[in-house]
C-alpha cells in the first residue's frame, strides 16, 4: 500500500478520496457494460456486479454530513475507506488482466495467478465491508440490508474458491504486481484456518448452529464474558409450552464469525461441473426450489423473496422493475437439477434417501416402516374432524420431540406447511400444539428452510400478538430458533415480529420475558434490526429489567443493551432514558459478566462525549471504574481502563 494512502482521511481528503472511489466504481461498470470475454468471464461479471452494487453504500458516505475523524476500529495506519480504494482499485486492475487473458500465448501458471487473485480480492472485500462503521457513517439500513446480501455472496464465492486465507498471506498476495506470478497452491498449504466460527446454538444436545456475530457491534458481541444461556425447559407433552432446550453461547468481545459453510467447499477434486444454470444468480448455490420472477429470470426462491422483502423492486440479474412480484415455481428446471444430481451421484439437499435417514457419523438408519405411519398423521392433519386433527397435531407434537430422525422424516412427509396453516386454527389446542410442533421441528438445519419457504413468520408473528400466553412463549422460542440462520434475521426484523417481542419483554409471564429476550438479542446482532427494536420500545423495557433485580433479568438486560448501544439511535434512546445511573449501580453490585457489560455500555455513551463523562465522574463512578480495572474479567479490566483514560483527558478525573 502507498505511504500516502496508508493514512486516516477526514476533511477535503475524505471527499477526494471518495470521489475517487465512486470514480472507480464507475470505470469497473463500464468495464463490463460491453460484457466479459475468456475462460474469466463469469469470475469478473460476479466481481463487477458486486462493486457495482455497494455504489450506494458510497453514495452514501459521500452525503455524510457528520465528523469524519478517525473511526474507531481501524489501525492508525489504515482505514475502511482506503481499504475499500485499494480492493476497488485492485479489482479494476484484475478485470482487465482477466478479461485479456489469452491460454495460448500467456505464460505458463498465469491463469492460477489470476485465479488466486479473484480469491484474494473477494475474500478482501468480504472482511473490509465486515469491519465498515456502518453506524458512525449512518448507513440506511436499506443499504446495510443490500451490502449484507453482497456479503453473502462473496462468503460464498471465497468458499467455491477454496479456503480462507490469513490476513498476512492476502496482504502479501495483493500486493504482488499482475504480472508477478503467485503459486495459489504453495499459498493454501500455508493458511491457517478459516474464518472464526462462533459456536452459538446449541438445541436438544443434537444439532449446532452458527450464527454471524455482527462486527459492528463495538462493545459487545455476545451474551457476557462467561456467555448468556437461555434454557426453555423440557416439558412433558402434556404442557403447552416449549418440548426443547434451546442454548445460545456467544463469544463476547472482539471476535469474529462466519456462516455455516457450503457443501461446495468440500467438493472433491474431478467432482462434476455445476451447470450455470442450475445456480441461483444471487447465491451462488444449487437451486432447491427454484421460482421466475417477473423479467423471467430464475433464483432461489428462499434470496428472491429475501430480496423483495428487503424493499427491492428491480431484478437483481437484470436490473429491469418487476412489474408484479409473483414467484413462479419453475418445475422443469427443479426435475432437471433433481436428474442431474441423480445422474451425477450428487447428494441432493435432504437427509432421506432410499427409505434410510443419514446419520451425522455418515451412517443409515432404515426408517421405511417409519414412513408410511409419520405419512399417515401427516394426512389427519388435513382432516375435517376437529379432534382428528387435535389428536394428529399432539402426535406430531410428541414425536417431533423425541429425536431428529422423527423431525427429518415429519419434515419429509410434508407436513411442514400444514401446521403452519393450522397456526391460524380457532381452536387454541389446535394452535398450540401447532406452534410447538413448528419449534421442535425447526431444531434440524433444513426444516428452518422449509418452515421459511412455507411462509410461516407472519402467522407465527400473529400468534405472538394474539395467542395465549403458552403459545406466545413458543412462538417466541420458534423465532429464535429460526433466528440462527442469518438470512432470516432479516426476514424476521421485516416481519413486525420485532415489536411483538418487546410487548411480551413488557408484559409477558417470566418465562415468557426471557424468550423474547432470548429472541431479540439474537435479531439485533444483525444492524438493521436494531433501529427497529429501538422504535418498538426496547430501551424503556430494558432499564426496567435492569433496575428490578428481582425479575432475574439483569443478565438479559444487560448484555442485549450492550449489542443495541453501537447503534446511534438506540445510544440516543439509552442516554434518554437516564440509564447511566443504572449502569454505575451495576458496577458497583452486579455479577462480573454484568460489570464488564455495564463498563462496556458506558465506554460506548460516553467516549467523545464530556458531557457524559461529566455526568460519570459526578455520579461516582471513578470508584467502581478503578475497582474494575485492577480485579475485573478481562474484557471488564480493558473497557474500564479505557473509560478511566478517557475521564483523565476530559479532566473529569
Amino acid at each position: 500500500m502507498a505511504g500516502g494512502d496508508a493514512t486516516f482521511i477526514s476533511g477535503d481528503s475524505t471527499a477526494a478520496s471518495i470521489h475517487a472511489l465512486l470514480g472507480l466504481v464507475q470505470d469497473v461498470c463500464k468495464a463490463s457494460a460491453g460484457g466479459f470475454k475468456g475462460p474469466f468471464k463469469k469470475d469478473c461479471t460476479d466481481l463487477a456486479r458486486r462493486i457495482a452494487l455497494l455504489s450506494h453504500l458510497f453514495e452514501e458516505v459521500r452525503d455524510f454530513k457528520g465528523d469524519l475523524r478517525p473511526l474507531d476500529g481501524f489501525s492508525s495506519s489504515c482505514s475502511c475507506l482506503v481499504e475499500l480504494k485499494v480492493v476497488v482499485q485492485a479489482t479494476k486492475g484484475l478485470l482487465v488482466a482477466a478479461d485479456s487473458f489469452d491460454a495460448k500465448i500467456s505464460p505458463e501458471g498465469a491463469a492460477k495467478k489470476i485465479a488466486f487473485q479473484f480469491q484474494c480480492l473477494t475474500w478482501k472485500l468480504e472482511r473490509t465491508l465486515k469491519n465498515f462503521p456502518y453506524d458512525q457513517l449512518e448507513i440506511s439500513e436499506e443499504v446495510q440490508e443490500q451490502v449484507d446480501l453482497v456479503r453473502g455472496q462473496l462468503r460464498r464465492a471465497t468458499e467455491r474458491y477454496g479456503g480462507s486465507l490469513t490476513p498476512s498471506r492476502l496482504s502479501r498476495a495483493l500486493s504482488q504486481p499482475l504480472d508477478k506470478e503467485i503459486d495459489p497452491l504453495q499459498s493454501r498449504n500455508r493458511i491457517i484456518g478459516s474464518l472464526h466460527v462462533a459456536s452459538t446454538g446449541s438445541i436438544d444436545h443434537e444439532v449446532t448452529d452458527k450464527v454471524e456475530i455482527s462486527p459492528r457491534t463495538n462493545s459487545s458481541k455476545g451474551y457476557g464474558s462467561d456467555q448468556m444461556i437461555h434454557r426453555l425447559e423440557r416439558r412433558g407433552s402434556s404442557s403447552a409450552s416449549s418440548d426443547i432446550c434451546l442454548l445460545n453461547n456467544a463469544d463476547a468481545d472482539d471476535g469474529e464469525s462466519s456462516s455455516p459453510k457450503s457443501s461446495e467447499e468440500h467438493r472433491k477434486p474431478g467432482s462434476p461441473v455445476i451447470p450455470d444454470d442450475f445456480l441461483c444468480p444471487i447465491s451462488l448455490e444449487v437451486m432447491r426450489d427454484p421460482v421466475i420472477v417477473a423479467t423471467g429470470q430464475t433464483y432461489e426462491r428462499s434470496y428472491i423473496q429475501r430480496w423483495i422483502d428487503c424493499g427491492n423492486t428491480k431484478c437483481p440479474k437484470t436490473q429491469q422493475k418487476l412489474q408484479h412480484l409473483t414467484l413462479t415455481p419453475n418445475y422443469v428446471l427443479r426435475s432437471l437439477i433433481t436428474q442431474w444430481c441423480v445422474t451425477h451421484n450428487v447428494e441432493q439437499p435432504t437427509a432421506l434417501t432410499s427409505g434410510k435417514v443419514k446419520r451425522s457419523d455418515g451412517t443409515f438408519r432404515d426408517v421405511s416402516g417409519e414412513i408410511a405411519a409419520i405419512e399417515s398423521l401427516v394426512r389427519k392433519l388435513s382432516s375435517r374432524s376437529i379432534e382428528e386433527r387435535r389428536a394428529a397435531v399432539r402426535e406430531i407434537r410428541s414425536l417431533s420431540k423425541r429425536s431428529t430422525d422423527n423431525r427429518i422424516l415429519i419434515g419429509e412427509a410434508g407436513a411442514i406447511p400444514i401446521l403452519v396453516s393450522l397456526l391460524t386454527s380457532d381452536d387454541g389446542i389446535t394452535q398450540d400444539n401447532s406452534i410447538t410442533s413448528i419449534l421442535n421441528l425447526s431444531i434440524y438445519e433444513h426444516n428452518k428452510g422449509l418452515i421459511m419457504l412455507a411462509g410461516a413468520i407472519p402467522s407465527i408473528v400473529q400468534v405472538l400478538r394474539a395467542g395465549s400466553m403458552e403459545t406466545k412463549e413458543n412462538a417466541a422460542a420458534t423465532l429464535f430458533s429460526l433466528s440462527l440462520a442469518d438470512e432470516n434475521k432479516i426476514i424476521i426484523g421485516a416481519s413486525g415480529a420485532i415489536p411483538a417481542l418487546v410487548e411480551l419483554l413488557h408484559n409477558g409471564s417470566s418465562r415468557g420475558k426471557k424468550d423474547a429476550a432470548t429472541a431479540l438479542f439474537n435479531l439485533c446482532i444483525y444492524q438493521g434490526n436494531k433501529g427497529r427494536a429501538v422504535r418498538a420500545g426496547i430501551i424503556t423495557a430494558l432499564l426496567k429489567m435492569l433496575t428490578d433485580t428481582s425479575s432475574c433479568m439483569v443478565d438479559e438486560a444487560s448484555t442485549i443493551l450492550s449489542v443495541l448501544v453501537s447503534h446511534q439511535e438506540a445510544k440516543a434512546a439509552i442516554i434518554k432514558a437516564s440509564t447511566i445511573p443504572a449502569l454505575i449501580d451495576l458496577l458497583r453490585t452486579g455479577l462480573p459478566r454484568n460489570k464488564e457489560n455495564a463498563a462496556a455500555i458506558l465506554l460506548s455513551l460516553c467516549k467523545r462525549d464530556t458531557e457524559n463523562l461529566a455526568s460519570l465522574s459526578r455520579l461516582g463512578a471513578v470508584i467502581p471504574l478503578t475497582e474494575l480495572a485492577k480485579n475485573g474479567t478481562e474484557r471488564a479490566k480493558r473497557k474500564a481502563t479505557s473509560l478511566l483514560g478517557h475521564l483523565r483527558k476530559s479532566k473529569q478525573l
